[in-house]
């Protein structure tokens, strides 16, 4: 007779602050984590990018190579690696402990908004305001992308990566995701300009959020509206969106101070956290707990859930 399994502890929101970064980049346009959650990354309108532990909010290195402010940024699986796109219409591949460029990918038409690694950091996946997503080898010495997908019909805001797709939101208002296994297409009509995707943990859905101050929930197979939650602002702004560590709850980046957090099922408004003066420019979720990371204009805050016991200083 099988024991049934315990049930998973009811989830935790983050909702104390337990550091903050000045980060010292101007304004931040992304924070990001690292695969494991134990670093993340900041760009900075300065045109730098930068490499933290924000749980004990120590700076670890700065990275200088892009000609314009840096706009997206992510880390590979093993840490050795970085990828950033900035408003200089460049892609670039970084050494983690060198601090080098290692290579910069030329061929987009205007800013980068969006960069993600394959899960062997062996390609480079980036999607542009000039209304298209390029895949770079990292490996090759090539200049040119191994492949453009130019589907949308304006820019790019947003891509996320799985095993084998590719998931991007556009200015548009559709949501589109190309299965690379069957080399297949699917678009679903959102309307709003969408300004961030991801997918659930579990791989069965896809959030979207869009200028018309909605989030989405919708099934990946089969495009059917599973959820819509509101209550936060986001008409202007390129705002991100998440689920949290568990797949419980939905979240999205306010313009007015705020990260919203929506339970998944029920639809309704589990917590409204108050982060800062003017618009959330930025919000990750860590892989595995509670923990949040908010950028409001030049700093990030980082966030868990009440039962956390902060060491030290939150203000350091």
């Amino acid at each position: 007779m099988a024991f049934p399994r315990p049930r998973p502890a009811q989830a935790e929101l983050p909702r104390q602050r337990v550091r903050t970064l000045q980060c010292g980049q101007g304004a931040v346009r992304a924070a990001r984590f690292n695969a494991d959650g134990n670093y993340c990354l900041t760009c900075g309108s300065d045109k730098t990018l930068k490499l933290w532990n924000p749980h004990k909010g120590t700076a670890l290195r700065t990275y200088q190579g892009h000609g314009y402010e840096v706009l997206d940024a992510a880390g590979s699986f093993d840490n050795s690696q970085i990828c950033s796109g900035g408003a200089d219409k460049a892609v670039a591949l970084w050494d983690v402990t060198t601090g080098q460029v290692v290579r910069k990918y030329r061929g987009h038409a205007g800013k980068v908004n969006c960069v993600q690694f394959n899960e062997e950091a062996t390609v480079i996946v980036s999607g542009s305001i000039d209304s298209t997503v390029r895949c770079w080898d990292c490996r090759s010495r090539r200049p040119d992308p191994i492949q453009v997908l130019d589907e949308a019909k304006d820019g790019i805001s947003s891509v996320k990566l799985s095993s084998h797709e590719i998931l991007t939101g556009s200015v548009d208002g559709r949501v589109r995701r190309y299965d690379l296994r069957t080399g297949q297409l699917c678009s679903d009509y959102i309307g709003s300009p969408i300004t961030s995707v991801c997918f659930s943990k579990d791989g069965q859905c896809v959030l979207a959020a869009s200028l018309d101050s909605t989030l989405r929930l919708l099934d990946k197979d089969t495009g059917e509206l599973l959820g819509e939650y509101t209550g936060h602002r986001s008409t202007t702004y390129r705002l991100d969106c998440a689920l949290n560590e568990q797949d419980t709850h939905v979240g999205c980046a306010s313009e007015d101070g705020h990260v919203y957090f929506w339970n998944l099922v029920e639809g309704s408004l589990a917590l409204s956290l108050p982060v800062g003066q003017g618009v959330v420019q930025s919000l990750a979720f860590h892989p595995r707990l509670p923990c949040l990371l908010v950028a409001t204009q030049g700093q990030v805050t980082l966030w868990r859930e009440d039962t956390f016991q902060p060491e030290g200083d939150p203000n350091t």
